[in-house]
């Protein structure tokens, strides 16, 4: 049996495609079946490109491949219009900061061409020059509590502390919101949270503690988050997409369910049908696609497909990074 190769498969496609050309022309094919036959040509020819003659590695700009998977991945950069910096900060998160400014005057005592005293004279215009820094500043507040003895009955009492002074020592909402924010925003290592803040206060905080700090956030937000699903569950799209992450050197999956300005994210150990449907943990405590009425825009994954009480609708940008491969 002679081998088939790629040659060998145009040859035959190139073949098959002139014999209907002649039997189209002998008028032994009628209109539909001509119109059926050459849309199957056309699909088979594509699938040939695609899979047999195609040479383009694929990148992240081109498929849904991530570009945690390319093994280097220069797609977006220096192409026009690429959208690299991300999204814009919002500069009102730092307004809970303390600034501390001030101003210097640098005066003008004489005038250094002909040396005529000016100190008299009062300035018509200033130029200023400015310079911004930050200075780490280890604030310590000591409460101490009066113990006195009662001379009538000898009883002791102790005078009360603030609330939250619940032990000898505690850390304030200062360090609380840093830890956070490098955790949680910035995605930090616990290890490096940890060393990052002991070079600020020179005191190395436990990870018990610093996951005691991500626990009491997210019982902060729960009302935040159900508020958030509530308005999501009224949009006419939603948007849902996954992706990887190790957890304790294990791979895991980051479940993203977006529509307007509210993005949900949660982390389930599976990525397929086995995740989408774990009634025990993810969508059903999420509580969204199981709910959801109105159309689901994802990138054709079979998971999200399985749900077939709404609409669906496929990711434009996977698409068109399907076609930028296909043309390329």
């Amino acid at each position: 049996m002679a081998s088939v190769n790629r040659q060998s498969l145009r040859g035959e496609f190139e073949a098959l495609k002139g014999r209907f050309a002649e039997l189209g022309a002998e008028g032994k094919i009628t209109g539909e079946s001509r119109a059926l036959f050459e849309a199957l040509l056309m699909l088979l020819q594509v699938l040939m490109a695609i899979f047999l003659e195609k040479t383009t590695p694929k990148t992240s700009a081109n498929s849904s491949k991530p570009s945690s998977q390319t093994p280097k991945d220069e797609s977006a950069l220096g192409r026009e219009g690429a959208h690299t910096k991300g999204k814009a900060t919002d500069a009102g998160r730092s307004a809970n900061t303390r600034t501390v400014e001030t101003v210097t005057v640098s005066k003008v005592p004489f005038c250094e061409t002909c040396g005529e005293d000016l100190r008299a004279v009062r300035p018509h215009s200033h130029e200023r020059r400015t310079q911004i820094d930050i200075v780490f500043e280890k604030v310590v507040t000591h409460v101490d509590a009066e113990i006195k003895s009662c001379p009538h009955c000898e009883g002791e009492t102790r005078g009360a502390f603030p609330e939250t002074f619940s032990g000898p020592v505690q850390y304030g909402a200062g360090i609380k919101a840093y830890v956070l924010n490098l955790v949680i925003a910035q995605m930090v290592s616990l290890k490096r949270a940890q060393q990052s803040l002991q070079s600020l206060i020179g005191l190395m905080l436990s990870e018990a503690t610093i996951l005691k700090y991500v626990m009491q956030l997210h019982q902060a937000l729960a009302r935040w988050e159900q508020g958030a699903i509530a308005r999501l569950l009224t949009l006419p799209a939603l948007h849902v997409d996954e992706t990887s992450l190790r957890v304790d050197k294990r791979n895991h999956w980051i479940h993203v369910c977006s529509g307007g300005d509210v993005t949900l994210k949660f982390v389930h150990e599976k990525r397929g049908l086995e995740a989408t449907l774990s009634a025990a943990w993810l969508m059903t405590a999420i509580g969204i696609i199981p709910r959801y009425g109105g159309v689901l825009i994802h990138d054709c994954w079979a998971s999200y497909l399985s749900y077939d009480h709404c609409s669906h609708g496929l990711c434009g940008a996977h698409l068109l990074r399907e076609l930028a491969f296909i043309h390329k």
